[in-house]
């Protein structure tokens, strides 16, 4: 069997490097997360895959944070994050800098997430939902396209934090 690595042999960068490297074109945003593990893990997910930014809006808790930091694991301090009142004004300023708007939500014109892929060269706003009542309407309204993981059980639903990595997983691969 192979032996598991040592924290010290897997390579990890500082936190300093961390923010000089260069990132990938991606921000995640929570649209009224309300779980601050959650919100931890969308950090720790979004410094897995060197996205550039986490958008916090609405009732989401900003760090510093205990229950945050618990998830995040000290990604809180190296990822990139702002925070807006409100999901709606988080995407008119995400596209007044050139961000697609993409809804990560069971739509009836979705494309599933196997057959998406992100538009060209601009960057892409990833937009994630409370963890009851999803991405809300008005924002699926704004979104310039909706994106839907395929599900195969009897809930279609994951939790928001497994929605990330999954998601993040197929875009980065």
């Amino acid at each position: 069997m192979p032996r598991k690595l040592l924290n010290e042999e897997l390579g990890r960068v500082s936190i300093a490097e961390f923010k000089r490297q260069a990132k990938r074109p991606i921000a995640l945003v929570l649209d009224n997360v309300r779980s601050r593990h959650n919100v931890g893990a969308a950090f720790r997910t979004a410094d897995a895959f060197s996205v550039r930014e986490v958008v916090l809006c609405g009732i989401c808790a900003t760090p510093p944070d205990a229950e945050i930091h618990k998830s995040a694991l000290g990604a809180e301090d190296a990822v990139a994050w702002r925070y807006f009142e409100s999901t709606m004004q988080a995407a008119e300023q995400l596209r007044a800098e050139g961000y697609e708007l993409v809804a990560v939500e069971q739509t009836e014109a979705g494309a599933m997430l196997n057959q998406f892929s992100a538009a060209g060269n601009r960057p892409c706003a990833l937009i994630f939902g409370n963890e009851v009542r999803g991405v809300a309407q008005e924002v699926v309204d704004a979104c310039d396209r909706c994106l839907e993981i395929p599900q195969h059980g009897t809930k279609h639903s994951l939790n928001v934090s497994v929605s990330m990595g999954v998601v993040l997983w197929e875009l980065c691969r």
